[in-house]
């Protein structure tokens, strides 16, 4: 038997391709000891290892609880204000601020976004006419969630770069740098953020507006408020997890489908197979590849595998929704795949609250796309194409189509 090779999910040639390589890991070493930063990361591969440390307890979301003391001392104060949202927190906290959350992000105000999503879809592809060539993601993909996130927060049109900007900043680490050199590199980005979402929410306490930003200001739950520093963070994780999934699910969607003819086929025959196929896209594709870090809270066994307290756990989606054990053919794209439980979106507390939103994008853009760009092909070899350095998401750089 060789040796396993060495996992570097920053590695942009791994993001290309992760699949062969989780495929043995899940057979030959399911939770398999890496690292990051220079401490120990255990990568849960199977579907139903990364379905448990989504759902058990023992692994937390507050790293400052088990991050080295010196470098919570080292981390300059905009810090604090970004990372206290509901993602990087632990019950009661987190149940407290995602009950506040959920009163203002809800259903009925993401679904009155439907018209609105395809009037900007239409838009966005109105735009591209006599162009011989288009980066989809910079003509398509990022525009239409960050619109549709900026417009629900109130963000103004010309300060939707600078929001881009931030986002791939924070999402990516390009230089591979340990992760105390790439936070003091993120300093002044931090601040310049911090300090761009106090602004708009002291508007919004003097002059409210119907929009999100101004129902977390005024949102309470049996007598309990977001704080200064949680609407900061809270506002922050919208706008970049507000738009992220998205991207990637349409424009790596879009790649998957002109890679799939026969499947793009079968949806133009058969319209009502859409909804199915964004589920079909967010498990093949997938837009966010590890959960977002978890820690040990304490020493346990999992898997097989002793794992120390405050031990990183890096639960691979991208590897679970493969899982030949769930998933019949895995590595098929099957746009009428039935019971397809993948897990995409995470699963349990954390469970994303974006999901409706993300869905109903995915949806709309990809219908709008095939609709009225049928003869779309990528303009570059496939190789070709460049994937971003994330831990988190797996997302191209660019798309280059002739529409």
């Amino acid at each position: 038997m060789t040796s396993l090779p060495a996992v570097n999910l920053l590695d942009p040639a791994f993001k290309a391709n992760p699949f062969p390589v989780y495929a043995r890991l899940r057979d030959e070493d399911p939770v398999h000891l890496t690292s990051f930063d220079g401490r120990p990361a255990w990568l849960v591969t199977r579907y139903d290892d990364v379905l448990s440390v989504l759902k058990d307890g023992r692994f937390v979301k507050d790293w400052t609880k088990v991050i080295p003391r010196e470098m919570l001392l080292n981390l300059p104060e905009s810090f604090t204000y970004l990372t206290r949202h509901m993602l990087n927190r632990d019950p009661p906290d987190h149940t407290r601020l995602r009950m506040l959350v959920y009163k203002a992000f809800t259903p009925q105000l993401i679904e009155g976004m439907r018209r609105r999503i395809q009037a900007i879809a239409d838009e966005l592809i109105d735009a591209m006419e006599g162009r011989d060539q288009v980066d989809l993601i910079d003509a398509f993909a990022f525009p239409l969630p960050i619109i549709v996130i900026s417009e629900m927060l109130g963000t103004p049109p010309e300060e939707r770069d600078l929001v881009r900007q931030w986002s791939n900043a924070f999402m990516a680490n390009p230089d591979q740098d340990p992760e105390a050199v790439r936070l003091m590199k993120l300093t002044p980005v931090s601040v310049e953020f911090a300090a761009y979402l106090r602004k708009k929410l002291d508007e919004r306490r003097s002059h409210p507006r119907d929009d999100l930003l101004s129902a977390l200001v005024h949102v309470e739950e049996a007598g309990a408020r977001l704080d200064e520093k949680e609407l900061i963070s809270m506002g922050f994780l919208l706008l970049i997890a507000g738009h992220e999934t998205t991207v990637n699910l349409i424009a790596s969607g879009v790649l998957a489908l002109l890679q799939h003819p026969a499947e793009i086929e079968r949806l133009r025959a058969d319209p009502s197979l859409m909804r199915s196929a964004v589920e079909e896209l967010l498990r093949y594709v997938a837009p966010v590849e590890t959960a977002t870090s978890r820690f040990a809270g304490e020493e346990l066994e999992f898997g097989g595998r002793h794992i120390k307290k405050g031990d990183m756990v890096l639960a691979s989606l991208a590897s679970a929704n493969r899982d030949p054990a769930h998933f019949r053919e895995p590595d098929r794209l099957d746009l009428g795949r039935e019971d397809n439980k993948h897990l995409a979106f995470g699963m349990g507390i954390h469970y994303c609250l974006g999901a409706p939103l993300a869905r109903l994008e995915g949806q709309i853009a990809l219908t709008t796309l095939l609709a009225r760009r049928p003869h779309m092909r990528l303009a570059i070899p496939p190789e070709q194409l460049e994937w971003r350095p994330s831990l988190i998401v797996r997302g191209l750089k660019n798309l280059p189509i002739a529409p």
